[in-house]
């Protein structure tokens, strides 16, 4: 009994010391994050004579805070003498003698260690980690790579490497260490294109990763993974036709068909590059078969691209000629059905806004909604593309009502507030400008922050001109010439545009004015005659509705455009300045910070 009661005596004040010492170290933690160093190196130098080995990291640091490097060394190396296998107390005293500054001495001890590293791979990663954390980045490298030695293996730690490399922005090294690790590790391709996206700074990192990997493809041909990296990084420097070139040669070598082809294909066309894109698409027609996954989807997305390319930019009647004859061909091979509706659609829009045959673009409507088991979302497209034919044929009555078919058929949904948008735009067309305001007001709340946003927009511009003129007879020429742009009929636009001024002088439509002509320049690809326009806004109407619109404009035109990019930096800046709350904001200070050079984070 007595026995028992003299344990339990020393229990509990065993327990009440480590209590204590508990409560000692928060209070000393807490008074060093206020910055009371003093107040926290007399605790842990209390809590150290009770506990050396538990308290020596606090102690240490503390010391070497308050630059008490002679005692921090001594404590150092009466524990290194104790523990001679215990590396920390090695690290720590490297880490001492350069925070004396004695970096000669720091690099001795440290190049002993290494010396005298044991072939022990687990200790490696140890030390490695011990130097990681103790802010020496580079003896952690060196003592995985002393590792890859004494091991005799070379695959060791690459990982490891590859994050410190990352952390150092040692980009030479970083593209060694991936392009050794990626052939037996081909799944950690994605990792590699986006940490090197994040790291490299400029074309001479691309170009080192390309001579590279073109080396190693001589030495290696059957490693896939080289190709599909080189082809990632010709992409990354905008040199579409060597990118589809090298993933072409290497889809023949594998003979997959094409389907590597596919992804690459929709990446081009996102990019702008779309002859190289309809090339990739018609070498994966060429080489499968209709049973093939990627053959239909290809014979499809050709027309898309070949759509795009036409009407994004300047075209040939033969080019408009030649995309029909291709729906038609597909409509021919695959049937009007269910399918193919979209084909139907996209032909008719071609029909009615490139070649202007309304007649056919109407048949064709007419057609695909009539399609047993047409998609809900596709009919309800369709019919608002129908609602637009009748527009453009002079019917405005059977488009409004074309439109509310739509709008009652799915009240609340994106495609219904579409449908209420283009009646309100109807009546604004036809100059019933309050009818047309009193829809806009309403939508100004839809759900669709692009439909909101264009809401505002117009019955703002509405407002503005109805109120300056009750006859609103400068607004209903204006809205002749955007019913003009809607029906792709540029020129007839911008001569409209041009007669505003002279036959309402001093009308409020300038800012307006400009900017539809500016758009129609983008349109055609006269991007002087753009910035002059916008020019115009951003200057002369700094305090309009489409100011920050102008600016963000032209600063992606002379960065995307003319590689301008100190001319486009400064338009970012202005946005960021003198217009905070605008929409563009977040874009506009993403795109002013990768021009300006900074460096993504990559903490992470």
């Amino acid at each position: 009994m007595k026995r028992f009661c003299v344990l339990l005596l020393w229990c509990l004040l065993t327990a009440a010391g480590l209590f204590a010492q508990v409560n000692d170290l928060q209070l000393a933690q807490q008074y060093t994050m206020n910055g009371e160093a003093q107040k926290a190196f007399d605790i842990y130098q209390k809590l150290y004579k009770q506990d050396n080995e538990n308290y020596y990291s606090y102690y240490v640091n503390s010391l070497i805070g308050l630059k008490k490097f002679d005692e921090a060394e001594s404590i150092t190396k009466k524990l290194q003498r104790k523990h001679p296998n215990d590396y920390q107390y090695t690290i720590t005293l490297g880490r001492i003698y350069r925070e004396e500054g004695n970096n000669s001495k720091a690099d001795e001890v440290y190049d002993n260690l290494i010396k005298n590293l044991p072939p022990d791979q687990a200790l490696i990663s140890s030390l490695a980690t011990g130097f990681y954390q103790a802010e020496n980045t580079d003896y952690a490298i060196k003592i995985f790579l002393q590792g890859r030695k004494l091991l005799k293996n070379d695959r060791l730690y690459s990982l490891e490497l590859i994050s410190l490399y990352r952390f150092k922005r040692d980009n030479v090294a970083l593209t060694n260490e991936y392009v050794n690790f990626l052939p037996e590790n081909p799944g950690y391709l994605n990792q590699a294109e986006n940490t090197l996206s994040t790291v490299y700074n400029d074309d001479k990192d691309y170009n080192y990763l390309k001579t590279e990997l073109l080396k190693r493809i001589q030495k290696d041909p059957d490693a896939t993974v080289y190709a599909d990296l080189l082809t990632w990084q010709y992409l990354q420097q905008k040199q579409f036709g060597l990118a589809l070139n090298q993933a072409l040669a290497l889809s023949r070598r594998i003979d997959d068909k094409g389907s590597s082809i596919y992804d690459l294909c929709r990446t081009l066309i996102g990019n702008g590059a779309y002859d190289e894109a309809i090339r990739g698409y018609e070498f994966i027609i060429e080489h499968s078969t209709k049973t093939d996954p990627f053959y239909i989807p290809s014979k499809i997305d050709i027309l898309d691209a070949k759509n795009i390319k036409i009407t994004s930019g300047k075209f040939t009647q033969a080019d408009l000629t030649g995309l029909e004859q291709d729906y038609i061909n597909l409509l021919n091979e695959f049937g009007r059905n269910a399918s193919t509706a979209f084909a139907m659609q996209r032909l008719a829009n071609l029909e009615a806004f490139k070649l202007h045959n309304l007649i056919k673009a109407k048949e064709l409507l007419e057609e695909a909604i009539n399609i047993q088991l047409i998609r809900p979302n596709l009919l309800a497209q369709c019919k608002l593309d129908l609602g637009d034919i009748y527009l453009m044929s002079n019917q405005p009555w059977d488009a409004t009502l074309i439109y509310g078919q739509v709008e009652k058929a799915n009240p609340g949904t994106a495609i219904g507030q579409e449908a209420q948008y283009r009646n309100a735009k109807l009546a604004y067309y036809t100059g019933d400008f309050n009818w047309a305001k009193g829809q806009l007001d309403v939508l100004k709340a839809a759900t669709s922050q692009l439909i909101a946003n264009d809401a505002l927009n117009l019955s703002l511009l509405i407002s503005d001109n109805i109120t300056f003129d009750t006859t609103g007879a400068a607004l209903k020429m204006y809205a002749r010439a955007d019913l003009l742009i809607f029906k792709q009929q540029p020129e007839k636009a911008l001569l409209t545009l041009d007669s505003i001024a002279k036959k309402y002088p001093n009308n409020p439509l300038d800012d307006d004015i400009m900017m539809s002509k500016a758009r129609i320049y983008i349109q055609q690809q006269d991007y002087q005659a753009a910035i002059t326009s916008l020019k115009t806004i951003a200057e002369l109407h700094s305090y309009s509705l489409w100011a920050d619109d102008a600016n963000f404009m032209l600063g992606d035109i002379y960065e995307n455009k003319l590689n301008d990019k100190v001319q486009a930096k400064s338009y970012y800046q202005k946005i960021i300045t003198n217009y905070p709350g605008s929409l563009w904001i977040n874009e506009a200070r993403k795109r002013f910070r990768i021009l300006r050079g900074d460096q993504p984070d990559t903490s992470s």
